[in-house]
């Protein structure tokens, strides 16, 4: 299993697949994406942090930075 900490919230968030699941049967997904954002600014963040973005417009860095 790998890891990856929230941009936002620091929590450390499960990544599915590579080497380490190649053995495993877990089946479970990841817990978070990057997101590549039109302003240019790219961020993992867990699911959690995903949803609390704006979803009524396009999300900015500031958006993300102000989590």
């Amino acid at each position: 299993m790998t890891s990856e900490p929230c941009e936002a919230c620091g929590r450390s968030v499960r990544i599915a697949g590579g080497i380490g699941d190649f053995w495993s049967f877990e089946g479970q997904s990841s817990g978070g994406m990057t997101l590549e954002l039109d302003d240019g600014g790219e961020y993992f963040l867990c699911l959690d942090c995903i949803d609390r973005l704006p979803d009524d417009r396009e999300v900015t860095s500031e958006d993300v930075e102000s989590l």
